[in-house]
């Protein structure tokens, strides 16, 4: 466990251009926080080897010729504990956070965040939030000082029910989510989008259950079987989405389609496993077949450590800091926020780029749907022969949601 709690190593994901920039050779500490314990320790655990993983295997070349100390400090996925967990990150000198488990610890982030930069100027300190994506921290609780890397809820859901539209099987829908921000608004979007494009389509069943605490799902797939509910749409990840598979499975619910958010997530590839094969679909920046540096760098990750490279976003934090720290030419967070409020970039994904109204990236998303990995998309999850196989890509465009961010900057 000593790996996977703190180490140093440089970045590297662009060809170093050759010019000179004042922060070359400087160390930049970024505090990871997230759970390394309770039901998501594994997501967690994997997350934290995927940033320390990215840092030393492009540790020979970056446009900003830094390096990076990456402190991994476990929150229990609490609030609270996040707060504490930033504030000892702080105290060890990170100017830079990473966070992406659960919406409630991303807005204890942007809450203390405001409040330190606001009272200590000179010290401020930037967050880059690569998974938490309830759509109110880019609309009425957005931030200055927060940029996040994943689509949010809604982007994912307007291409999720662009899909769903045409799918002719699609007539009863059951509602299965998390209750906390993220699951209720998945199941809020979910409503709007399917009333606005297939008015036809029957909601038969809704249920929100507790965070990381359900250990047996076997009630809530009666539930969906008595409802007579063709689909599920799930937000749930982790454990939760692991555990409601492990029960359909079981339950012999094969005659159902879950459509997810999260289905590469340590633990529920092997839980879907060749039962699941052509009923659950996901939607995403990414998937396993990507070519280039990130299936490359999936592969050997897996070589290392026998797990998934699933957080891709983890790679656009380091290009978006790289080519922020290049273009400020400085890795002060105050200089390196102005850099990035607008910033154009190419990612593992493509071209995308920071909307400077609410902070929000804007890419590309895919559907994919669980097969048998073959042919074209020969690399699997979690070693069960099985992969996500793309089946339709979005073009930022069609996901982007519009905001309400009345963005404070400093000096406003």
């Amino acid at each position: 466990m000593k790996f996977v709690l703190k180490t140093v190593a440089a970045c590297a994901l662009v060809a170093a251009s050759g010019a000179s920039f004042a922060q070359k050779g400087e160390t930049v500490k970024i505090a990871w926080l997230d759970p390394l314990s309770g039901l998501m320790a594994a997501v967690g655990t994997n997350q934290l080897k995927t940033y320390q993983f990215l840092a030393e295997e492009f540790n020979k070349k970056n446009v900003a010729g830094v390096k990076f100390e990456i402190i991994g400090i476990d929150n229990k996925l609490s609030p609270q504990e996040t707060t504490s967990a930033l504030r000892s990150a702080m105290d060890q000198g990170a100017r830079y956070v990473v966070q992406g488990n659960g919406s409630g610890p991303a807005l204890a982030i942007i809450d203390a965040i405001e409040k330190h930069n606001e009272r200590n100027k000179g010290k401020e300190v930037l967050y880059l939030n690569y998974a938490a994506v309830d759509p109110d921290l880019t609309n009425s609780k957005c931030s200055y000082w927060h940029f996040r890397l994943d689509a949010d809820t809604s982007m994912k859901m307007e291409a999720l029910t662009t899909f769903m539209k045409d799918q002719a099987d699609v007539k009863k829908v059951y509602l299965l989510n998390q209750n906390y921000s993220h699951g209720v608004q998945v199941a809020k979007y979910a409503k709007e989008n399917l009333a606005r494009k297939r008015p036809d389509v029957q909601i038969v069943g809704e249920d929100l259950h507790p965070l990381a605490q359900v250990r047996d799902f076997s009630p809530y797939i009666a539930k969906i079987k008595q409802s007579g509910a063709d689909t599920v749409i799930t937000g749930n990840w982790g454990s939760d989405l692991s555990l409601l598979v492990k029960a359909a499975n079981d339950a012999g619910l094969n005659n159902v389609k879950f459509y997810t958010y999260y289905g590469t997530v340590s633990g529920t590839p092997t839980a879907m496993g060749a039962t699941a094969a052509g009923r659950v679909y996901q939607v995403g920046y990414g998937h396993y077949n990507m070519g280039g540096d990130i299936e490359r760098l999936g592969k050997e990750f897996k070589k290392r450590f026998n797990e998934d490279l699933y957080t891709s976003a983890a790679y656009t934090a380091y290009a978006i800091l790289s080519e922020s720290f290049a273009k400020a030419k400085s890795t002060d967070p105050v200089k390196v926020a102005v850099a990035m409020d607008d910033i154009k970039f190419k990612s593992f994904n493509g071209d995308v780029a920071m909307r400077k109204t609410d902070h929000q990236l804007q890419q590309g998303l895919y559907i994919s749907r669980w097969e048998k990995a073959v042919g074209k998309f020969p690399v699997d999850a979690e070693n069960t022969g099985h992969t996500f196989v793309p089946v339709k890509y979005y073009e930022p465009y069609v996901a982007s949601t519009p905001t309400s961010c009345q963005m404070k900057r400093p000096g406003m």
